[in-house]
Formats: C-alpha cells, sequence, structure tokens
C-alpha cells in the first residue's frame, strides 16, 4: 500500500507552515522525514493522517484521496504513533492496545478469540506483556510509547505514520523498536530527530526546511556535511559504518572546524 502528499500546503493564523510539499512513499518502503525544529514534519504528517486538512494539494491513501474515504476505512488501513499519547481515561494497558481492534468490529461487537490472540502478538512483539494489567497512567514516557505502538500494531494496518517514535527512549529501546518497524515489513513514514536513526533504517529521506523539501534520496545522498550545515547549522564527520554499511555521523563543535 503506498501513502502519498502532493503538493500540500497548510498556513496557521496566516502564517504559510507547509509550501508544495510533495512526498511518496511506496509500498513497504521505509521514509524519513528530518529538518530543524518549526520544518513542519509533523504538520506534514498530521495532514497525512487527516487531523490536519490542507488549505491545497491533495493526500493519496493507495492512490486514493484520504479525504474521501471514511475514517474506519482509513483506520483498516493506516496506522498513527503520534508525539503525544492523548488518553482521556485511564485504562489498562492490555485494553488500551485492544483498541487497536476497533476499526475491524461492528457497533457493539465484543472482542473475540483472534483479537485476543492479535492483540497478545502486539504486547509481545513491543516487549511490554508484562505491562498489559498495569495502567496507562502509571507507565514511564517511553512505556507509554511502546503502549501506542503495540495499540497500532493490534490495528494491522499497512502503512504506519510515526512522528518522533523514539522520544523518551532510552537507546536499547530506541534500537529494538527501530528494528521491529523495520521487520513489519510495513509501509512507513517517520518525523526523525535522530540523524543516525534516519541513516541506519531508512530507504529514502526528504528534508524540511521552512515548510519546503529542500534535498530527499538515499541517507547516502541526503546527509552530506554540506547539508548539515545549510540545513542544521552543524559540522559533522560522516563515515561508513563498517557493521552496517550506511552513513554514521559524528557531530563536531565550530570551534573545531577553526583553522589557526
Amino acid at each position: 500500500m503506498t501513502l502519498e502528499a502532493k503538493h500540500v500546503s497548510f498556513s496557521i493564523h496566516d502564517q504559510r507552515i507547509l509550501k508544495e510539499v510533495s512526498i511518496q512513499i511506496k509500498e513497504n518502503q521505509f521514509v524519513g522525514l528530518i529538518g530543524p525544529n518549526g520544518s513542519g514534519k509533523s504538520t506534514l504528517l498530521k495532514n497525512m493522517y487527516r487531523l490536519l486538512k490542507p488549505e491545497s494539494g491533495t493526500v493519496l491513501l493507495n492512490e486514493e484521496d484520504i479525504f474521501q474515504q471514511s475514517s474506519r476505512a482509513i483506520a483498516k488501513k493506516l496506522a498513527v504513533v503520534s508525539q503525544e499519547t492523548p488518553v482521556l481515561f485511564d485504562f489498562k494497558v492490555k485494553d488500551l492496545v485492544s483498541m487497536g481492534r476497533t476499526p475491524h468490529k461492528k457497533l457493539f461487537e465484543m472482542d473475540d478469540k483472534e483479537d485476543f490472540k492479535i492483540v497478545k502478538e502486539a504486547l509481545s512483539q513491543t516487549g511490554i506483556a508484562h505491562l498489559e494489567t498495569r495502567s496507562f497512567s502509571s507507565l514511564s514516557g517511553g512505556e507509554k510509547k511502546r503502549v501506542m505502538v503495540a495499540r497500532a500494531l493490534a490495528q494491522q494496518a499497512q502503512v504506519l505514520i510515526l512522528d518522533e517514535p523514539t522520544n523518551h527512549l532510552d537507546i536499547q529501546h530506541q534500537l529494538q523498536l527501530m528494528d521491529l518497524i523495520q521487520t513489519l515489513h510495513l509501509t512507513v513514514v517517520a518525523a526523525l530527530h535522530d540523524l543516525n536513526m534516519a541513516a541506519m533504517y531508512c530507504d529514502q529521506i526528504y528534508v524540511l526546511q521552512q515548510g519546503s523539501i529542500v534535498h530527499y534520496g538515499t541517507p547516502e545522498e541526503v546527509l552530506t556535511p554540506k547539508l548539515l550545515r545549510d540545513v542544521f547549522g552543524v559540522y559533522a564527520d560522516i563515515q561508513t559504518h563498517p557493521l552496517t554499511g550506511k552513513p554514521y555521523l559524528t557531530y563536531v563543535s565550530e570551534q573545531f572546524t577553526k583553522t589557526t
């Protein structure tokens, strides 16, 4: 299943946040969005999962306008893990993950053995089976993030949108989560803060700056010293990691780049 934004523009209070942005995520491709804070990454994702509506342009899910489809139909195809974890009431972890089955159920239809199996697998995949009876409010930020990923897995969508998925996670769980997402063979688009994570896991990377796409391509094509200086204002040494074969960035303070 594919996901595409075509010439998407969006403004808030007459301030243009997105300017004719186009990105394409092919089936089973892992695409990363990178850019400085305020560049429009989260706003673009919100337009792509219908939390916001573009003032112009279109978003296509499997070549169909996402705004011409019902919420239920979209939820069967597309799952979202946002930066925030907006849960209005306190639920047990297993109950919250079970909500991922809602798009597949009729009104008032109860969960059956297959639903319970899917939820159990989602809890196990994300490493939180031991938390299933805990209340959501009692969890750490990282644990909450994994619960929301488990709910998305229980949804069994073919497209996954992630907004800073590794926020609040320690490095072990960051890698475990990204490994898991990569092995699911879903169509994935993720806003990522950690450029080394983007380099390691993404097939393609789009770079946003002030609401526009300024570069896109493979990690090798995108992550260059010049782009990092121009877009992020930082100096970096970029090497090929001997284990992953992917670019690996080491940031360098500007004081070490000055010649005497």
